[in-house]
């Protein structure tokens, strides 16, 4: 988790980059999240997300997108005894941003790294320290400044220490490039 802050910092300090080539911004939005897998009835579970992001501009129509991100995912479950399940993460996206039109339309995709930091659940629901995912989506650059994404991220690994769950969330989001 250091390592990646100190990354994060050294990414954003970097000033003898060409401001064409590393952008940077801030971005928040919506979750729609579930939990998938054995032993679980549960529903959609709305949410939120925001951080930081950068851009960094690798070729005319290719961009690698690392993100810090403070994401609230979980599920909503379906039994009047357990309060839902909602877990807390500082999530780490690493996307690569190809461009299908002239820095304006991207298709996203890449790995995700979050690292549970808070938890509201019952003790059957305990969640794993790490989780690791892999996202995909779309982005559009509706200004020089402004940006909206919609992306699906799928978790690899599971979410629970006691059922066999993974993390499923669709992000809306809007951003502001500095």
């Amino acid at each position: 988790m250091k390592k990646v802050c100190i990354l994060f910092i050294v990414l954003l300090s970097a000033n003898a980059i060409n401001a064409q080539m590393l952008k940077f911004g801030v971005k928040g939005g919506a979750n729609f999240s579930s939990l998938e897998g054995n032993n679980i009835d549960s529903s959609i579970y709305t949410s939120f997300h925001f951080g930081g992001m950068v851009e960094i501009s690798l070729l005319e129509n290719l961009s690698l997108q690392p993100e810090l991100l403070y994401s609230s995912q979980g599920a909503k479950v379906d039994d009047a005894a357990v309060k839902d399940i909602n877990y807390n993460y500082v999530t780490v996206p690493v996307l690569a941003k190809f461009y299908l039109t002239s820095k304006k339309f991207s298709l996203e995709a890449g790995p995700q790294f979050s690292f549970l930091v808070n938890q509201n659940v019952s003790d059957q629901f305990e969640g794993e320290t790490f989780d690791f995912a892999v996202a995909g989506g779309l982005g559009y650059n509706i200004t020089e400044h402004f940006l909206i994404q919609a992306r699906y991220v799928a978790g690899l690994t599971q979410a629970n220490k006691d059922a066999e769950v993974t993390n499923r969330v669709i992000q809306l989001s809007l951003g502001y490039i500095f």
